[in-house]
């Protein structure tokens, strides 16, 4: 399991992404080696190798499961949170606004964020008190509450080819684009999807 941190590095830690990896262990009982799988048994422990092989290759392949570190994403994604993420979709369709992504830090890519794609390539943005405007048209944005906004402005950039500006949903304490620039898609290597645990926080990420 990954860890992704998102907030605002601190001296003593700038997010530190910690890696972990995590497969089930398919056991067999002492009384079953050596002994002949026919009948039921058989096909009981041949489906059970399938499906646990089926399991590690779409984690592999598919699925890696990250934990969140930090506060920057919230209401949606809370500290500590367990959530798959999809690293092929965007081997066959393209990053849209909108997606929480997870890349490696462009500053230090030992290091994994997550946050929200806001800025498309070849994009118009600018932020004006808080009101993050793309290509002349101010955004509502739905998943950024009011106590999580903020009044900063920045002067419109456009966002370069193969590139991507993420922010975070929490806007007063997230450390994103707006301090390091736009986001080279070479980074990007997943999308969330899914939050597992806590069964409170449980669902799909939007």
């Amino acid at each position: 399991m990954q860890t992704v941190p998102h907030d605002t590095p601190t001296p003593a830690s700038d997010q530190t992404a910690a890696s972990e990896a995590g497969l089930d262990e398919v056991r067999v009982k002492p009384g079953d080696v050596g002994q002949p799988k026919y009948g039921g048994i058989g096909l009981w422990l041949r489906d059970l190798l399938v499906a646990a092989t089926a399991s590690v290759l779409i984690i592999i392949f598919l699925y890696q499961p990250v934990r969140v570190e930090g506060t920057s994403m919230l209401p949606r994604l809370e500290d500590s949170d367990r959530l798959f993420i999809n690293k092929f979709v965007y081997r066959i369709s393209s990053i849209e606004r909108g997606d929480v992504v997870v890349f490696r830090y462009p500053r230090n890519t030992e290091q994994s964020y997550i946050k929200r794609v806001i800025g498309l390539p070849g994009d118009r943005l600018r932020i004006d008190h808080g009101v993050v405007w793309v290509n002349g048209k101010p955004q509502t944005e739905s998943y950024v509450p009011e106590e999580y906004q903020d009044s900063e402005s920045m002067a419109e950039i456009v966002v370069p080819a193969g590139s991507y500006f993420v922010m975070g949903d929490h806007r007063c304490i997230s450390w994103d684009s707006r301090k390091f620039g736009p986001v080279d898609i070479s980074f990007i290597y997943g999308k969330a999807v899914f939050v597992y645990w806590p069964t409170r926080d449980a669902g799909v990420v939007r």
